[in-house]
């Protein structure tokens, strides 16, 4: 008994310490408060030795008609005269042929290329069955309409008063998310599945509930995390200081696609498409190919950024 249980500890640490040599973590920081940092530095963490970036997944948010599966519309936002489910189609295609255009040896996969809906569950399942290397979820942002109250009258000599919903367009500009800390549970299984469990040539035999397992996912989420943030500063840094867009920044929601897919992942709020000027904007083709080019230009540097890490 004494020699297997031995036998375990030898193997458990030199599958760790074979694993662990891919991940740079000298000096690796906890964000405090898990704020948002501004610079890619020697805290990131890559997956291997001569990592590649091969592929990008191209989620266009929404749906025009009813998914088979779910049977229900996601159309999403709507302006005057477009919709969010149009428009986010039509970035995605534009960005999907840059890229592949632009940025060698990477390939482009779209969770949709027609206005029929996917779950949000499949898009999932579309990024890690292609083992894509990055996730980035195209939409539009609008806001909600706001409540006014007015006086219309006087009855029995006390006033009376309507409330209303008034559109409001006030909203302008560009937003980028990364996903809460409220699903790590489901990102760490998503990751525990798609990478550290589904290598199964560096794992092979590994208990999914073996330390070493826990190890690695947690190593892999804190990675993707710090990556997906770095990604997010880039996008958002190309909107504002070349495009000169407004921005609301970074921010971390609990989005469904997002921590379900098992690598580094964004969503870019495109603009307001219930904003006139916004729409204008989002359905024009010199603003599609703005978008377009901003998101190619960060995802260029990334790229380098990260393999260069790796070498």
């Amino acid at each position: 008994m004494k020699n297997r249980a031995l036998k375990r500890l030898i193997y458990s640490l030199s599958v760790l310490l074979t694993l662990l040599s891919f991940f740079p973590v000298t000096s690796y920081g906890f964000i405090k408060k898990d704020t948002i940092t501004n610079n890619l530095n020697k805290d990131t963490v890559v997956a291997s030795t001569g990592f590649k970036i091969k592929t990008i997944i191209i989620d266009p948010g929404h749906g025009g008609k009813p998914s088979s599966s779910t049977g229900h519309f996601s159309h999403g936002a709507s302006g005057e005269y477009s919709s969010e489910r149009n428009v986010t189609l039509a970035i995605a295609f534009k960005l999907q042929k840059a890229i592949e255009k632009d940025m060698t040896d990477v390939k482009a996969v779209m969770t949709r290329t027609t206005e029929d809906d996917v779950s949000f569950e499949r898009r999932a399942e579309i990024a890690n069955e292609n083992k894509g290397n990055i996730f980035i979820s195209l939409h539009c942002n609008s806001l909600s309409d706001r409540r006014v109250t007015r006086r219309v009258g006087t009855k029995r000599h006390k006033p009376v008063y309507k409330t209303t919903s008034v559109p409001d367009r006030s909203g302008k500009g560009v937003l980028v998310l990364v996903y809460g800390l409220k699903r790590t549970r489901e990102a760490e299984n998503e990751i525990k599945a798609n990478q550290v469990e589904g290598d199964s040539e560096m794992n092979a035999g590994l208990d999914p509930n073996d330390p070493i397992t826990i190890i690695l996912t947690n190593e892999y989420k804190r990675k993707f995390r710090q990556q997906s943030i770095n990604l997010a500063n880039l996008i958002n840094n190309e909107f504002v200081q070349t495009d000169q867009r407004p921005s609301e920044g970074i921010r971390e929601q609990s989005i469904y696609v997002l921590c379900h897919s098992a690598m580094p992942s964004v969503l870019v709020e495109t603009g307001y498409i219930n904003n006139p000027d916004d729409e204008k904007y989002l359905n024009s083709e010199d603003g599609q190919n703005e978008i377009v080019a901003s998101i190619v230009r960060a995802l260029t540097t990334y790229k380098k950024e990260m393999e260069l890490v790796s070498r």
